[in-house]
Formats: C-alpha cells, sequence, structure tokens
C-alpha cells in the first residue's frame, strides 16, 4: 500500500450542502468560546523520549540528509547539511542518553526560531527517529512542569496515553549551541 492509499483511508470528508451559507458553516463549528484555545504540537522521538514543538517552529521534517561533519565539534552536533541552499545545524538531543554512534535517526525535524530585534531568525535541525505525528491539544493537555534534568525543556504534552516533552527553542539553543551560519 503506498502512502496516497494509506492517507485516503484516514482522511475522511464531511459532504455540505451547496445552498449552505457561510454563516450557517460557521454556525455548525461552535462558537469559539465553546471550542476554547487549542495548540497544534509536532510530536517526535529522539532516543527514548518523545519530544515536542508548536508547530508554528517546526518548519518541515524530513527524511535525514547528507550531513557534514565538524572537526573538533560537540558530540552533540551532528553536523551541518544543505537544505535547499540554506546551511542548517544538526544537533542530537538524544546524545545525553548514550546512542549507539553506528545507529543514524531517520529523520530531522527543521525548527525555526525567530528574531526579535537583537536576534537574528535561527533555524535548527533536530535529530529525530520516529516522527510520531502533530496533535490538536487543549490547555488541559499541558503540564506545566518538566523533569529537571531536562533544561531544554518546559513543560509536558499529554497525548495517547503517553507524555512529550515540550522543547523551548531559546533553552535549546543555550544547552546545545550550534555553529551561527
Amino acid at each position: 500500500m503506498n502512502d496516497r492509499q494509506e492517507m485516503d483511508g484516514d482522511f475522511q470528508l464531511t459532504p455540505v450542502p451547496a445552498d449552505l451559507e457561510t454563516g450557517d458553516l460557521l454556525g455548525t463549528l461552535g462558537s469559539p468560546e465553546e471550542q476554547g484555545p487549542e495548540a497544534q504540537f509536532c510530536v517526535f522521538r529522539s532516543g527514548r523520549e518523545r519530544f515536542c514543538l508548536p508547530v508554528l517552529e517546526v518548519e518541515e521534517v524530513v527524511n535525514w540528509p547528507t550531513v557534514t561533519m565538524l572537526p573538533l565539534g560537540p558530540p552533540y552536533l551532528r553536523g551541518i547539511f544543505n537544505l535547499r541552499g540554506t546551511i542548517v545545524a544538526l544537533i542530537d538531543i538524544a546524545i545525553t542518553e548514550g546512542r549507539r554512534p553506528g545507529l543514524l535517526p531517520r529523520y530531522v525535524v527543521v525548527a525555526s526560531l525567530r528574531g526579535d530585534g537583537q536576534r537574528e531568525h535561527v533555524r535548527i535541525g533536530i535529530a529525530a527517529d520516529e516522527v510520531v505525528g502533530t496533535y490538536l491539544v487543549t490547555p488541559d493537555a499541558m503540564l506545566e512542569q518538566a523533569p529537571e534534568n531536562v533544561p531544554h525543556c518546559i513543560g509536558m504534552l499529554r497525548h495517547d496515553d503517553r507524555l512529550a516533552l515540550l522543547i523551548d527553542l531559546r533553552r535549546l539553543l543555550e544547552v546545545f549551541p550550534g555553529p551561527v551560519i
């Protein structure tokens, strides 16, 4: 079965009558107060842990690219790679778990930290063994505490009866400083 067939099986459209007006269609969705504020997160596994990032910080997920190693770089810095003409630093946040040296991750989650006047726009690649998916969650699925031994995380997300550590990109770049490219 190919990817297109799998997607068609999971994705279902509900027919809407052609004479339904926009106001009526919006009324069937319910008011924003009834729906509550929701946020969407990309969940991925790196090593034994699940991590997540807000989808607005994720530019894309790519298959493992050709990586150029950097001599004398820290162990967590896997190297750099070319993403359509842009050089992106690739870090492995699972390195603290003692990932076997010969075992390569399968994906790269390309995250983007927008500049704030004093800092420039930063793009970073995070090594991932598995991309679990994207989840639309309500605030009650978020836990504000994070393990103390994971300084780049600011909370946890509850999904599918599992927990994913919520990454703060600013803290991630402080804990795992990569080359500025």
